[in-house]
């Protein structure tokens, strides 16, 4: 891909038109994930040392979101189920992705790819 896909397009067409026009997401659907993307953007822009609005699509790559997953049972303390609910958000961003840009298919099938954390269960 020679262009770098900003995110801001992305972003605005994802929460604009797929979560709230096409999906019918409720508010609270709609809050959840934006807090899940803004947690993400804030720690790739730390990581990456750029500013959130200068962040490209491949920078959101699948080992930033691992990373991103990690950092949040590690030191934030999440539970498997909220690293869980995030991982949702961000799959849900990245069918967004696919869709509407395909030369941004291979990393968003990438990041799609990460599964989900069995959580441990006790009796």
């Amino acid at each position: 891909m020679s262009e770098h896909l900003l995110l801001t397009p992305l972003l605005d067409s994802y929460f604009r038109r797929r979560l709230t026009k096409q999906r019918n997401a409720t508010p609270a659907t709609v809050a959840s994930y934006r807090d899940a993307l803004r947690m993400l953007i804030l720690f790739a822009a730390a990581r990456l040392r750029k500013r959130p609005a200068a962040l490209v699509l491949e920078d959101l790559d699948r080992d930033l979101v691992l990373a991103f997953l990690d950092e949040l049972e590690e030191k934030r303390n999440n539970t498997v189920a909220s690293r869980n609910a995030r991982l949702a958000a961000i799959r849900s961003f990245f069918r967004h992705v696919a869709a509407a840009d395909p030369a941004s298919f291979g990393v968003a099938q990438r990041v799609l790819t990460i599964p989900t954390k069995r959580a441990h269960i006790e009796a």
